[in-house]
């Protein structure tokens, strides 16, 4: 799977995941990963007991508030491989290319299931999908419409994370495509006490 997904370029397979005891303070949001970690790790019985398969959850806030560094840690959590998909990469210059090539990642997204699937600052790769009647923004549109259908319909176990440092439009943030959606703010002085602590581990075993 990890060979199909260097290939595939299309997609990018990141290989050095985080754990949550690299995360400084967001408890509420690392709780909420750990209760979701626990259904995909046991999909099958989860499956059985009608519970729903996890689809992924929206964070937003400001950069450098640790939206990328929960992204990598959520799937050293659920034990699974970390794609990264660049919508930017997405966009050919032939009638067509960029559909297919969304297409093309989807596919493999969920031949890689299960796994996370991150999509870094997920409101510029949108940009400018204001329905106008300009080529681009077209495109874009189509674009936006095809992977709204597919994170709507999917059955495969692809765990989205989407990040943001600005909402996005409504489509994007309904129930039904994600799970949840988080707001990560600037971090609180216990908080930021927690960050210090997880640097200084990196440098010592003994903070005391």
């Amino acid at each position: 799977k990890k060979q199909m997904v260097k290939n595939s370029g299309v997609l990018e397979l990141i290989d050095t995941p985080e754990s949550l005891d690299s995360i400084g303070g967001l408890d509420t949001l690392k709780n909420y990963l750990k209760i979701k970690a626990k259904v995909l790790q046991h999909l099958p019985e989860a499956q059985k007991a009608y519970v729903t398969v996890p689809k992924g959850v929206f964070i937003i806030g400001m950069p450098g508030c640790g939206k990328s560094l929960c992204a990598k840690a959520s799937a050293a959590l659920f034990d699974t491989p970390l794609l990264k998909m660049d919508m930017g990469s997405m966009m050919g210059k032939y009638v067509g290319e960029s559909e297919a090539n969304l297409r093309h990642a989807i596919k493999i997204a969920e031949a890689a299931a299960p796994c996370v699937l991150w999509i870094d600052e997920i409101e510029k790769a949108f940009a400018g999908g204001n329905g106008k009647s300009g080529d681009n923004d077209m495109l874009v549109m189509r674009m936006m419409g095809h992977f709204l259908t597919w994170m709507q319909e999917r059955k495969t176990p692809v765990y989205i994370v989407a990040t943001a440092n600005d909402v996005m439009r409504p489509e994007f943030m309904r129930k039904g495509r994600f799970d949840e959606v988080y707001f990560v703010d600037f971090p609180s002085e216990n908080e930021r006490a927690q960050i210090l602590e997880v640097k200084i581990k990196k440098y010592t075993q003994d903070i005391n």
